[in-house]
């Protein structure tokens, strides 16, 4: 079992910045990838990064190419996910998503980010 703790949401403005932090935890902690969700009411998740664990290698949703990153810390099992040039667009619970070895996967619940104009 896996557990993860989304920390880092909140609100900010337009143009602004935020950088979110996905820990994992538990007994076997060993990921294959870890990537980040965005979920808005009346809309389907939208994928928005994803890091794979061995290597660093980096994909990113078309609406957040250029202005998210996303990083790891090895022995933290954390995955961050530095946000800028912020716009309201961007506004929604954004989820933490820990794939594992053979395919097992954990979700966090969520941390909201709001992004006011």
């Amino acid at each position: 079992q896996v557990h993860l703790e989304e920390s880092g949401g909140g609100s900010e403005q337009a143009g602004g910045s935020l950088r979110l932090s996905c820990a994992a935890s538990g007994r076997t902690v060993s990921p294959v990838a870890m990537a980040w969700f965005r979920q808005t009411p009346g809309k389907e998740r939208e994928f928005v990064a994803l890091i794979r664990w061995s290597g660093g290698s980096t994909l990113y949703g078309d609406s957040v190419k250029g202005r998210f990153t996303i990083s790891r810390h090895l022995r933290k099992a954390t995955a961050y996910l530095q946000m800028n040039t912020l716009t309201p667009e961007d506004t929604a619970l954004y989820v933490c998503r820990y794939t594992g070895v053979g395919g097992s996967e954990y979700w966090g619940q969520g941390t909201q980010v709001t992004v006011s104009s």
